[in-house]
């Protein structure tokens, strides 16, 4: 399967915001989006360029179409999903009861990377998915080592006892609770353990995304 391996800093230059892609480390202080010039325009032999055309026609390009699909790709690059995949996602979300949109982040919020990471037992998503790729995690039991595996309501998702063992989760655990998992998860740090309550709710998704537009992306 094909996966992005080139700077991630590019690619929150590229939706002009910061997404947060490298975890603790966008936080340090030190993060090249934070400089003056990463925000002005976007990356690439043709980033300035661009950016002069798009000048009076709102914040990086001014069609409707346009603010779709940087919607769209931005909300893929946060969740670290692939093109078709998403795709997938939101043909799912069409098929629920319900708002699409809402549908959508539901999905995208129940994969097991992303649970690991918003349960606190990694730093980024990409960290979340490298644990969970190398079998570090149960699922109700049962060594699962697929990012993608959609957690349900009710699921336990637990670190493996031989993993335990691991200087990373020694150190996670001597290091403490750093971040508070969400109200939709409970967790039980010292057991390196959590526990799916409830899908989330729109107000407790974190990401800062418009998935109206994603619909409409999809609508067309």
């Amino acid at each position: 399967m094909s996966k992005y391996i080139g700077p991630v800093c590019r690619l929150c230059r590229r939706e002009g915001e910061k997404l947060f892609l490298k975890g603790v480390r966008c936080l340090n202080g030190k993060c090249p989006f934070d400089k003056a010039e990463a925000k002005d325009y976007a990356p690439g032999a043709h980033g300035k360029e661009a950016q002069f055309r798009r000048r009076g026609r709102g914040a990086r390009g001014g069609s409707d179409y346009s603010r779709q699909l940087r919607e769209k790709q931005k909300a893929r690059r946060i969740y670290g999903v692939l093109e078709r995949q998403f795709a997938r996602y939101y043909k799912a979300a069409l098929g629920r009861r319900g708002l699409t949109g809402l549908n959508l982040l539901q999905i995208l919020e129940s994969r097991l990377d992303n649970v690991v990471y918003r349960l606190g037992y990694a730093s980024s998503r990409a960290q979340a998915r490298t644990l969970v790729t190398h079998g570090h995690f149960n699922v109700n039991g049962r060594r699962t080592d697929v990012p993608s595996y959609v957690v349900e309501p009710g699921d336990a998702v637990t670190v493996r006892e031989g993993s335990r063992k691991c200087t990373y989760f020694r150190a996670l655990l001597e290091a403490g609770e750093d971040r508070p998992a969400p109200s939709w998860l409970s967790r039980d740090f010292s057991g390196l353990s959590g526990q799916m309550v409830s899908l989330p709710a729109r107000h407790e998704i974190e990401a800062k995304l418009n998935e109206q537009l994603i619909v409409e992306f999809y609508s067309r």
